[in-house]
């Protein structure tokens, strides 16, 4: 919706070779495309924005579950706030249409799960971009659709030149959905579930804080234990967070195996730390065989057994450590 017409020549270049891993067949047979593209008229990006719900709708009122990327709601709005002009409405914040709210709240709200009168049972899903001029936040249309939505993936630039993907800060994403569905996660994931996640934040979040005084004095100057917690943010960072979408095995982890991995490196961040207050140096932790052991795991196709070998070696490995202090 609004964006550069070259990049919807990529989509149609590139979509028809992907395979569909569900069905074996081409992507492109389960994907409606609606294109419009920057130098079509205004009134058409209001058009592209309706007409890609009510397909959606469609599909979903047939028991199906759907998808839809609205790309980018930004330019809809930038639409909106042109033809508001000419029609010479009160403008509101920033020229934008009094009514932008209301707008796109009609449209995140047609997403959902549905009972249809055929007792299918179908949902659609939607994804809108957000594409704020100069990444500014406290942009109208950001703050409008944070306001509705339950559900943020902030996408980082710093992350992309880093070539961390997929490139979302895990420091502005958030889920509001999370209290709904923790009891699902303990029950069907793992009673730790809330608890790993919780560490694992705890982690980023002071790394994230520690990262100033890295800047100017170094890691060399920190303490044994907080250079230990760099260590394992980096973990976190590379191992978990960070995904191969190329790679047969990494670009798709169910939920289970994600915290498994997640559980193993929680594991070796707790009993480094023990290690740590018992006198052990943090270059010896960082030479452990189970440690490189994590970094690559996420790659194999006998994840399940080789997470399991893992754990046994980790605890091994420090109980000798410890042994040795």
């Amino acid at each position: 919706c609004g964006e550069r017409g070259n990049e919807m020549i990529d989509v149609l270049t590139e979509f028809p070779q992907l395979v569909d891993p569900v069905t074996g067949g081409p992507l492109m047979n389960r994907t409606v495309l609606i294109a419009n593209t920057s130098n079509m008229p205004v009134a058409a990006r209001e058009a592209s924005i309706y007409t890609g719900i009510t397909i959606a709708e469609y599909y979903r009122d047939m028991g199906y579950d759907v998808a839809l990327m609205a790309d980018s709601t930004s330019r809809w709005a930038e639409a909106m706030r042109e033809i508001s002009s000419r029609l010479e409405e009160m403008p509101g914040e920033e020229g934008y249409p009094a009514y932008l709210s209301s707008r796109l709240s009609s449209f995140y709200e047609r997403a959902g799960r549905v009972i249809t009168l055929g007792g299918k049972i179908g949902s659609v899903t939607v994804i809108g971009a957000v594409s704020p001029p100069g990444g500014d936040f406290s942009e109208p249309v950001v703050q409008n659709t944070l306001r509705i939505t339950k559900t943020f993936w902030a996408l980082d630039s710093n992350l992309s030149q880093k070539r961390h993907f997929p490139a979302i800060n895990w420091l502005e994403s958030y889920s509001l959905y999370y209290d709904s569905l923790k009891e699902w996660f303990e029950t069907n994931i793992s009673v730790d579930w809330d608890r790993m996640r919780a560490e694992a934040m705890e982690i980023l979040q002071k790394e994230a804080e520690l990262q100033e005084i890295v800047q100017l004095v170094g890691a060399d100057a920190l303490p044994p234990d907080q250079q230990f917690l760099l260590e394992i943010s980096r973990m976190l960072r590379e191992t978990f967070l960070q995904q191969d979408s190329y790679h047969e095995v990494d670009e798709f982890h169910n939920l289970k195996r994600q915290f498994a991995l997640l559980n193993a490196i929680i594991r070796f961040s707790r009993l480094g730390n023990d290690a740590i207050e018992n006198g052990i140096e943090i270059d010896k932790l960082l030479k452990l065989e189970s440690r490189s052991e994590i970094s690559k795991v996420r790659y194999r196709k006998d994840f399940e057994s080789k997470i399991a070998s893992i754990n046994e070696s980790m605890a091994k490995e420090f109980k000798q450590l410890m042994g040795e202090a």
